[in-house]
């Protein structure tokens, strides 16, 4: 399929997805749908943040002052992760805050 293009007034012009890329896209549930049964959706969200930053969780707990294992129990959903944590959180991944909550 073409891909189409778009020309905005003071950017010039930009492409858009294809179709066909479009359809090859599914809902990120979906993707992960063996993973929530093992991890909460925050926790999923947390361990992608971590991995995608590329920190282990001893990193991570170092950086926001708490035990290692205060990290594996959020991903994993035995301990929830309250206001001031997700704070902490979004600051050292350059988040939204409330995507922990």
């Amino acid at each position: 399929m073409s891909v189409h293009t778009r020309a905005h007034p003071t950017r010039g012009a930009y492409k858009t997805q294809s179709i066909a890329a479009e359809e090859k896209s599914i809902p990120w549930r979906e993707a992960f749908k063996e993973g929530i049964g093992e991890f909460t959706e925050v926790g999923l969200v947390l361990q992608g943040a971590r991995l995608k930053s590329d920190m282990t969780q001893k990193e991570v707990a170092e950086k926001i002052n708490v035990k290692p294992h205060h990290i594996s129990e959020m991903e994993h959903g035995k301990r929830p992760i309250g206001k001031v944590m997700a704070h902490r959180l979004a600051k050292i991944f350059d988040m939204d805050y409330r995507l922990f909550l």
